[in-house]
């Protein structure tokens, strides 16, 4: 009877400490955020954009992908819809992170410290290869609702750090454009992954906390996502991620 008594807690304390390192291992996975700065003026952009989509359904969910579209190409005869001034100023900040000036596109970033050209397969892959095996050591969880076209997010954090500041991007998954003039005149462009809104909010101390974004007026929640990330300011490392279902 002792020695059964003896193998029951031993078999206890096995399962403990199974499932503790399982939860270790479920909050430390690897990660790649892919960004990549594009737009529908610029003739060498369509092929870094179908690469986002191939990349996007092979279905990996340790890869996250955001693509802004910059605003500096629609003085060259055409006007990107998806394009915001904000997401030139983001290329900006990179250019200083890296020390990599001048900007351009297709320009792609992973995890905020690996750069190169965003129609370039093998650099991307190799780029992801070398990121998404590093676990994380940050937790970030996200909840949010929708009202009135508000989306007001919650997150929590289980610590934070000095330079730490999370962005949040609303997503549309997909979308195709009909373009009229510019370096793309009378193609249909597909894109991936579109960031239609993004904000941010300097952390702090603070592990707890709430955003609200604007929606954009064709949103519906099946064709887009939410995406949130931690990034170090001060050198543009990114530390943690996590996305929603909207």
């Amino acid at each position: 009877m002792k020695n059964i008594k003896i193998i029951l807690i031993l078999v206890v304390l096995f399962l403990f400490q199974g499932n503790r390192i399982f939860s270790q291992n479920a909050n430390t996975k690897g990660f790649t955020l892919l960004e990549l700065f594009t737009s529908e003026g610029c003739s060498s952009c369509p092929p870094a954009d179908e690469l986002l989509g191939k990349i996007e359904n092979e279905n990996n969910n340790q890869i996250y992908i955001l693509a802004y579209h910059v605003d500096y190409w629609d003085r060259q005869g055409w006007k990107d819809i998806f394009s915001q001034p904000k997401f030139t100023d983001r290329q900006y900040d990179y250019a200083k992170w890296l020390g990599k000036e001048p900007i351009y596109t297709p320009q792609f970033i992973v995890n905020g410290k690996i750069d190169g050209i965003g129609s370039n397969e093998k650099e991307v892959r190799s780029a992801i290869k070398n990121t998404i095996s590093k676990p994380q050591n940050l937790d970030l969880t996200l909840d949010s609702s929708i009202l009135n076209s508000k989306l007001k997010v919650n997150y929590t954090l289980d610590k934070v750090s000095k330079n730490n500041r999370l962005f949040v991007a609303v997503v549309q998954k997909s979308a195709k454009s009909n373009v009229k003039r510019g370096e793309n005149a009378n193609r249909v462009l597909s894109h991936y992954q579109i960031v239609r809104e993004l904000q941010s909010i300097n952390l702090a101390s603070n592990v707890k906390g709430n955003m609200t974004l604007n929606l954009p007026k064709d949103f519906n929640a099946k064709d887009f996502e939410l995406i949130g990330f931690v990034q170090n300011v001060a050198n543009g490392a990114v530390l943690a991620i996590n996305r929603e279902n909207l």
